[in-house]
Formats: C-alpha cells, sequence, structure tokens
C-alpha cells in the first residue's frame, strides 16, 4: 500500500532503469497516481515485466528498451512514449550499477599489498576504461537523458526530474571509489540543474537511498546460505535502526518530490532515506 496518494492522471512518468528493484517500485507507486508509465531499461524483459504488473492493475504501461550512454537510443525512447502518452512530466533518472573491476579487494591499503602475487584488486590495478564505464553509467546516462527528455518539460513550464544518488554521495564508502565519485557528481549535478531550470518551471531534486537489498549488492550482503556478510554486519552497526530499507520506504519522498501542491518550492534538495546512516558519526 502507498504511505499516500496523489493525483497524476494525464502525466507521463519516464523512469530509467525501471525493470531493477527500487525503481519498479516507484513504477507500481506512480501508476497507482495515475500515471502513464514508460519503463526504460536496457534489459527489455525486465521492463516487460513491470509493465505487465501495471498493466494488471488497469493502469497504462509501456516497456522500452533503451540505453541511458547512447543519445540515439533516448532519442527514439522519447519518440516512442510521446507516440503512446504524449511528452515526458515526471523524469526519474535511475539507471545505475558498479562493477567489480573499480573495487578494491580490501578496505585499506597496506604495503605489502602493492606488490603481492595474490589474486587481489587495489586502487593500483583500476583502468581507466573501467574508472569511465562506472562514472559513465551513473552520471552520463542522466546527463544525456536529461538534455533529451527535460527540452519537452520546459516546454510545459511544470516538470519534475528526480535523480538517484547514494549515501555515497555524502560519504565514501570503502572499496568503490567510482561508485561513489559518481554518485557525489550526481548530487552535484542535481543541484547545478535545479538553478539552470528554475526559470522554466522544472524541479531538480534527488532521492540518496542507504543501504537497500538489489540484486546488484545482494551478494555483497549476504552468503549463499543467506547470512548476512561482514561487510553487512559493518552496515547494519553503521545504521541507527539496525536493518535494511525496503523499497517501498522510498516511496513518502517519491510521492512528496512529485507532488507540486506539497513541494512546489523544494528544489536542488538531496534527501537521505537512510535510516540515520548520514546521521551517525560511529561514536
Amino acid at each position: 500500500m502507498l504511505p499516500f496518494k496523489i493525483n497524476l492522471d494525464n502525466k507521463t512518468v519516464a523512469i530509467t532503469g525501471g525493470g531493477g528493484v527500487l525503481c519498479s517500485e516507484f513504477a507500481y507507486a506512480l501508476a497507482e497516481c495515475g500515471a502513464n508509465i514508460a519503463i526504460l531499461d536496457i534489459n527489455l524483459e525486465n521492463a516487460q515485466k513491470v509493465a505487465g504488473q501495471i498493466e494488471k492493475i488497469n493502469r497504462n504501461a509501456v516497456a522500452v528498451k533503451c540505453d541511458v550512454l547512447s543519445r540515439e537510443s533516448l532519442e527514439e525512447a522519447r519518440e516512442i512514449i510521446k507516440d503512446k502518452f504524449g511528452t515526458c512530466d515526471i523524469l526519474i533518472n535511475g539507471a545505475g550499477g558498479n562493477s567489480p573491476k573499480c573495487t578494491t579487494t580490501r578496505e585499506y591499503l597496506f604495503e605489502e599489498d602493492i606488490n603481492s602475487s595474490e589474486d587481489i584488486i587495489t586502487f593500483f590495478d583500476f583502468l581507466p576504461e573501467n574508472l569511465r564505464f562506472v562514472f559513465d553509467i551513473n552520471f552520463t546516462g542522466i546527463f544525456l537523458t536529461t538534455q533529451v527528455f527535460a527540452k519537452d518539460m520546459a516546454d510545459k513550464k511544470d516538470g519534475v526530474i528526480i535523480n538517484i544518488s547514494s549515501m555515497n554521495a555524502f560519504t565514501p564508502l570503502t572499496k568503490i571509489p567510482a561508485y561513489s565519485a559518481a554518485k557525489a557528481a550526481v548530487s552535484n549535478f542535481t543541484q547545478w540543474l535545479a538553478v539552470h531550470f528554475s526559470k522554466v518551471g522544472i524541479r531538480v531534486n534527488a532521492i540518496a537511498p542507504g543501504f537497500f537489498v538489489s540484486e546488484q549488492n545482494r551478494a555483497l550482503l549476504f552468503d549463499k546460505d543467506g547470512k548476512p556478510t561482514a561487510r553487512a554486519d559493518k552496515i547494519l552497526a553503521a545504521t541507527p535502526m539496525g536493518r535494511f530499507g525496503e523499497a517501498k520506504e522510498l516511496l513518502g519522498t517519491l510521492l512528496w518530490l512529485c507532488n507540486r501542491e506539497a513541494s512546489g518550492f523544494v528544489n536542488g534538495v538531496v534527501a537521505p532515506v537512510d535510516g540515520g546512516f548520514s546521521a551517525y558519526s560511529g561514536v
């Protein structure tokens, strides 16, 4: 159930990464509020599953295969959505991810690791192309998607863009420097866009989730028997509420930011939804 409903009748919502765990929940929630939902995902099968579930509740949805790093793909998606529902009113930039090739094996670098023969990845093993991939999928994808979709939104004088940032944007986590840097860029870009678009009626904000279990991080958080890993234990110890978040717990913030009546003067914020993680010093 939704924490509350807002009226999005006749509004068109485009969600990149819409086939994923968190963004699919966004899609269901906004559909329940009456919006027409376009699920954009590089994995068309996942997008179709989400669109199918939305259609089962008698709401309108379309699945679109889309690569957020390709302007041509984004332009094609934009035309499909326009033909189906009209131009976009709400854009949610949810596509993102990390790469094990830009993840260190250990949290700290020790002297013996520098020339170690062990099969470990250190900072010195990162290749520029792997860092570029992580930065592109998290930041450049938002840049390009916003360029393609926001022009129609500016013509309407009433648009909403919500980017998905992360706790990494506030304080970088160990082992994942590229992902942390990319999400910091997302938060900074959110603020820049909020100012730049303020005269054409587009509000730009971001949601910064704390630790939620997704297909991307499940193997890092739980072992094969379903028990929390050592890293998961550290995360939970640093989260005052002592648990992982559930996708539905992001919906209140999402609906608030989408609702002009409730958040019409909210622009350029990065809202943490993290169980107190960002407020806890560890002491």
